[in-house]
């Protein structure tokens, strides 16, 4: 099975990234999955679920460890081709 994962950290910080910000994105560019995307306002992950869900966790214990207030987070099971 393959998952999608799309999340945001907060709070914002128009600014500067704030360190929950750099945490996630530290987490997810280190991980073994096949397709990243980092953003202003929020990161995509794409793998197989065993590591998206490893990297969910990581970032999840991580980043409210290191100031964020609030994780939104949406998963969505990819269709591979030929499915």
């Amino acid at each position: 099975m393959r998952l999608r994962a799309e999340f945001t950290t907060e709070p914002f910080d128009l600014d500067q990234p704030p360190a929950h910000a750099a945490v996630a994105r530290e987490v997810i560019e280190a991980a073994p999955l096949d397709a990243v995307e980092v953003g202003p306002f929020g990161n995509t992950v794409e793998g197989g679920a065993d590591a998206v869900l490893a990297v969910l966790d990581a970032v999840l214990r991580r980043t409210l460890e290191a100031g964020a207030t609030r994780v939104s987070l949406q998963l969505n099971v990819v269709q591979e081709a030929g499915e």
